[in-house]
C-alpha cells in the first residue's frame, strides 16, 4: 500500500469542481423576491391578526371578570400597536435585504438613452 500524495493539479481541479457545485447549490436555494401583492397580503394579515387576537384576549378578560369593555378596548389597542410594530419591522428588514441585493443606479453621465 503506497502513501500517494495528491498532485497540485488534482487538488486545483477538485477545488474548482467543489466551487462550481457550491455556486449551483447557492443559485438553487435562492428565493425569488416577494411580489408586491404578496407583501401587501402579509402586512394586512399581520395587522388584522394582531388586532383580532388582542380583541379576543380583551373580550375573554371582560367575560371572566364581568367588566365593561375596558379590557376589550385596551387589548385591541395593544394588538393594533403590536401589529403596526411588526409591520414596520418587517418592512425595514425587507428594505434592508433589497438594498443589499440592489444594483447601483446608473451614473448621471450615462448616455445610454441618447
Amino acid at each position: 500500500m503506497s502513501n500517494r500524495n495528491p498532485e497540485p493539479d488534482d487538488l486545483r481541479a477538485l477545488e474548482a469542481r467543489l466551487e462550481d457545485m457550491r455556486r449551483r447549490e447557492a443559485a438553487k436555494n435562492r428565493k425569488p423576491p416577494p411580489s408586491p401583492m404578496g407583501v401587501a397580503y402579509r402586512f394586512a394579515t399581520e395587522l388584522v391578526v394582531a388586532m383580532v387576537v388582542g380583541g379576543g384576549i380583551g373580550w375573554g378578560l371582560d367575560k371572566a371578570f364581568a367588566t365593561r369593555p375596558v379590557f376589550l378596548i385596551v387589548c385591541f389597542l395593544l394588538g393594533a400597536a403590536a401589529g403596526i410594530r411588526n409591520t414596520v419591522r418587517t418592512a425595514t428588514k425587507m428594505n434592508q435585504a433589497a438594498a443589499r441585493g440592489a444594483t447601483p443606479p446608473p451614473a448621471a453621465d450615462d448616455d445610454e438613452e441618447r
